[in-house]
């Protein structure tokens, strides 16, 4: 009689720890305006490179993986050049070790030579003592870049995002200057 009761104890608290690691997970519900207010920059480029690297820490545990891109481009808030890293947690490194992370923007999205937009701020610990310009709401903080026929085209992520539709480049620039 006691082991149905240990059981369902046992159940009971399984579902409470997952409901609450689903809350955790959740990507930040964002407006351009409000993303615009909570990022250092938001860069518009082509990313030229990409480095997995793993990080052992004494308090934040071993085996912490983070990706770093290069992003060429421009700056979407001061039109200067520029050459942005940009880090998320999660990545794999060659010989196959690391870890894939949920929240961290896709393979397809990343690959070297896409044309992107991302959001960004410093952060002094993404973990791990790790400091370096975190990608703005994981992938919620990165949008691809394809040429349309008249012009190139950002693409929105949906409802919740801050780049809900796609809009052109330009259209974006304006939005964003005038946020600013």
């Amino acid at each position: 009689m006691k082991q149905p009761f240990l059981r369902a104890a046992l159940a009971a608290m399984a579902l409470t720890g997952l409901s609450l690691s689903a809350a955790w997970a959740q990507i930040e519900r964002l407006t351009l305006g409000q993303m615009v207010a909570k990022t250092d920059n938001c860069v518009v480029g082509t990313i030229v490179s990409s480095e997995v690297f793993r990080v052992d820490h004494p308090t934040d545990g071993p085996e912490l993986y983070f990706t770093t891109l290069r992003i060429n481009g421009k700056s979407l808030y001061t039109d200067a050049d520029t050459s942005a890293l940009v880090t998320f947690a999660g990545g794999v490194l060659p010989d196959g070790s690391g870890v894939w992370n949920s929240e961290a923007p896709s393979a397809d999205d990343i690959a070297i030579g896409n044309q992107v937009v991302a959001f960004y701020k410093w952060t002094d610990n993404m973990g791990g003592d790790v400091a370096a310009n975190a990608l703005y709401a994981a992938h919620g903080g990165l949008f691809r870049v394809i040429k349309g026929r008249k012009a190139q085209v950002v693409l929105g992520r949906g409802e919740g995002y801050a780049i809900d539709v796609n809009a052109t480049l330009a259209d974006l620039k304006t939005s964003i200057a005038k946020l600013r």
